[in-house]
């Protein structure tokens, strides 16, 4: 039971990043390996986190971390930017090209946090969002339009290149699938 007490050095000896420091840690290790067994048996003091405080850290090094190298950044989906372009699709308004950003979502997409929320929605880890109609696939011969889309740009760190029409009953569900990513489109 005494050496419980010791764990905890050894953790704020480890956390130390400079070698003076680290130095200075170890002597005081030592230090109390050998009086731990007749530190058992004294009354025991408080000890002040103050007197084992490291010098402090430069502002860019967390604790811990080498004082040659910066952490790491986290991986963020920032980069999720896609750039769609809709024609023919019947109406004005949504024909033209529209920039899309997710995480947080923004752009000059009419709705970016409804697309970015069905994006993210329909995304599954390991399956390829954007890929289109497999070949031999038994679809209606059912015409939904002269619409037609251009996907581009990045999602989930892969790139993306898309192309979406509504030739047949297949082509018309796919494109339902991405509204409100693509416009509602009217057969």
């Amino acid at each position: 039971m005494p050496y419980r007490r010791l764990s905890r050095f050894v953790t704020a000896a480890t956390t130390v990043s400079t070698a003076s420091t680290v130095t200075a840690a170890l002597a005081t290790l030592g230090v109390l390996a050998l009086t731990a067994p007749v530190a058992a048996s004294a009354p025991v003091s408080p000890v002040s986190p103050a007197s084992l405080a490291a010098p402090a850290a430069p502002a860019d090094l967390s604790i811990g971390s080498s004082p040659r190298t910066a952490p790491l950044p986290r991986p963020s989906r920032s980069s999720d930017h896609l750039t769609i372009t809709v024609s023919d699709s019947g109406k004005a308004a949504t024909n033209g090209t529209y920039e899309l950003y997710c995480h947080p979502a923004r752009g000059t997409h009419t709705d970016a946090r409804g697309a970015c929320d069905k994006l993210d929605s329909l995304s599954r880890w390991g399956k390829d969002l954007f890929a289109g109609v497999p070949k031999g696939s038994k679809c209606t011969m059912q015409y939904g339009g002269p619409a037609t889309a251009h996907v581009t740009g990045t999602w989930a760190g892969r790139p993306v290149n898309a192309q979406f029409s509504r030739a047949d009953g297949c082509e018309i569900s796919r494109w339902n699938r991405f509204v409100p990513v693509l416009p509602s489109v009217a057969s």
